[in-house]
């Protein structure tokens, strides 16, 4: 074997610091020092995390000091490996001296810069670098035109400089479209990046992926999964991150079937079951009320993470099963895995729906004493919610007040508290809650939530006053929405739909079902009705809200023994929990309710709620 050989095997199987410096010790002794393989060799291992990190990168400086005649590719090695250990700074100074040594950056040396220039978010010196781009004719080189477009889209409202530069190349490649979709992705600007995928040519899956993402990361789960049929017709194969972009799109739309076969395709395609993939399907099934589903995903996978840990017991305690989510928390403790923040976000969520006060008190404790985590809102919030929901008002009220720090995530723990109050009809609370809320949020739905008490409570003039300081305000209330995915399609309703186009045959399968119920004693919970109606409006109102529609759908398309399954926007009121229990027990069926804060599985005329939501 040569010296030179020699050299780059020893080097290659270094696994730190000192190994690596003994290594390097190689070259100099046998005069290798001038050596561009055996120096570039030497550079490009003192990236790799497992060499020390910074450590690596102090050892590193001296080396182009020590060449003889050094050249480009020594310059750029050392910039690349400054650069991926997000030494960013430093590997401008190493760019600084190589235009001081009179050496002329090439094609490699450009997209190294510019991404540290994205690290360090400095727009001047990425226009300079643009300017020296071009004077080099580097201009059409197509790696370092895609890295600029890429430094661009990542500075806020330099999009459209992207975009001409874009338009600029003389040729373009699979990942010049794509960093121009991931671009428009970042700020929103969903239709612009749709347009780009459009006018490629020879769609491959990371192009497909990436407009598939775009959708997720900007709320268009309708579109994402769209998308992917379209994709599937093309014939192009999914890889693991347009899965993952998928199974996102179905956890939020609840579409079970699309999850199921993604699930499926997985294990018919013998792909491993990576963290991410595995977390990816458990928060799918969770989210879509299979928990059996998640649960069985969590126990298969071979590796998990904290992230993985998190999302199980949070599926756990969303579906109201505090003491599994409590006993899974306490197996991750015996596993010696730390929790984070995340993980006692999920634990006193389960805490709150489980009604468990003095298990919350403790852990909310536990976090900062045993674990050192500081409380952050989204904690304040979880408490409130415990505390609230427990009917302990003004214990919420006084721990809201002793928030170290207030912020916009503050308005949530705020929200909470005035939810509570409405369901308590404390109005004391209440107004107390929304005037704190209207200085932080002045905008929100604070004025919808405190009408409703106001009427409520019978206080129906001072609700009316509020529903106008609404209108002068501008101020719109969210309406009810629910929806069901069938045979791969969502269908969504509002309170009072008209659109649909069977909306006719939805309203007389409803007024069927409601007939049944009569029978067996139902009358109409008006109390969540906030207007002043005579009793029979009221009725009719309640009687026309979005989930009541979508399972009358759901009675027309699906047969007796397949659950239905429910998404909705808003909490579910009481008219409408009371009538699914009752629809469960009459027409033995099973629905599921996935309302803003957790599951509801009705069953033989009971929820698992416990009628505590």
């Amino acid at each position: 074997m040569s010296r030179m050989c020699y050299v780059l095997s020893t080097v290659e199987r270094c696994k730190g610091v000192w190994e690596l410096k003994q290594a390097h010790s190689l070259p100099v002794t046998w005069g290798l020092c001038g050596n561009r393989l055996a120096i570039s060799s030497s550079l490009d291992s003192s990236s790799r995390p497992t060499l020390g990190g910074s450590m690596s990168i102090c050892w590193a400086r001296p080396i182009v000091s020590q060449m003889d005649n050094p050249m480009v590719c020594q310059f750029n090695s050392k910039i690349k490996s400054l650069v991926s250990m997000h030494a960013y700074e430093d590997a401008l100074k190493v760019y600084g001296s190589m235009l001081r040594e009179g050496l002329q950056p090439d094609n490699y040396t450009f997209p190294c810069i510019l991404k540290a220039i994205v690290g360090l978010q400095d727009q001047v010196l990425g226009q300079k670098i643009h300017a020296q781009v071009v004077k080099l004719g580097l201009g059409v080189d197509i790696y370092t035109c895609n890295t600029l477009i890429v430094m661009y889209a990542s500075f806020n409202g330099w999009t459209e400089q992207a975009r001409q530069l874009f338009d600029e190349m003389p040729r373009r490649s699979t990942v010049s479209w794509t960093v121009m979709i991931t671009g428009y992705s970042k700020v929103g600007e969903v239709h612009a990046a749709r347009l780009i995928f459009d006018e490629a040519n020879g769609k491959d899956v990371v192009l497909w992926g990436a407009m598939i993402s775009c959708y997720v990361h900007n709320s268009c789960f309708k579109e994402a999964l769209q998308l992917f049929r379209s994709m599937q017709e093309s014939g192009t194969e999914p890889d693991e991150a347009v899965l993952v972009s998928v199974l996102v799109a179905c956890a939020h739309l609840g579409a079970l079937d699309l999850g199921r076969w993604i699930h499926g395709y997985v294990g018919r395609k013998g792909m491993k079951l990576s963290i991410r993939l595995g977390t990816a399907l458990l928060d799918m099934y969770g989210k879509c009320g299979s928990l059996d589903a998640s649960q069985r995903v969590f126990e298969d996978m071979p590796q998990r993470d904290v992230v993985c840990w998190n999302s199980m017991i949070m599926a756990l305690a969303v579906h109201g099963d505090a003491d599994g989510a409590l006993k899974l928390f306490a197996r991750m403790e015996e596993y010696v895995l730390r929790p984070d923040d995340i993980t006692f976000v999920a634990v006193l969520t389960a805490c709150s729906h489980g009604g468990l006060v003095d298990e919350g008190r403790r852990q909310f404790e536990r976090m900062s004493r045993i674990y050192g985590i500081q409380h952050k809102t989204e904690h304040y919030t979880c408490m409130v919610d415990v505390l609230s929901r427990a009917g302990f008002v003004d214990e919420a009220r006084k721990l809201l007040q002793s928030i170290p720090v207030c912020n916009t995530g503050e308005a949530l723990a705020w929200r909470a508290l005035l939810s509570a109050s409405w369901h308590y009809r404390n109005v004391e609370s209440a107004e107390f809650a929304a005037e704190r809320l209207l200085q932080l949020e002045p905008h929100s739905g604070v004025y919808s939530l405190l009408s409703n008490i106001y009427a409520a409570t019978g206080k129906f003039d001072e609700s009316q006053k509020i529903k106008k300081l609404m209108k002068e305000r501008g101020v719109q209330k969210t309406p009810g929405c629910s929806s069901i995915v069938l045979d791969g399609f969502v269908h969504e309703f509002v309170a009072g739909e008209k659109a649909h186009p069977e909306i006719e045959e939805i309203y007389t399968k409803w007024e069927d079902i409601k007939k049944e119920l009569m029978v067996f004693g139902y009358k109409a919970d008006v109390s969540s009705v906030t207007f002043d109606l005579e009793e029979e409006e009221k009725e009719y109102s309640v009687h026309h809200h979005s989930e009541k529609l979508a399972i009358a759908y759901a009675f027309m398309k699906l047969e007796p023994d397949i659950p239905i399954r429910v998404m909705k926007n808003l909490r579910v009121c009481r008219d409408c929990h009371n009538v699914i229990k009752l629809i469960t027990r009459v027409f033995n069926r099973q629905i599921i309710v996935r309302d803003r804060s957790r599951f509801h599985h009705f069953s033989g005329g009971s929820c698992s709620c416990h009628d505590y939501w």
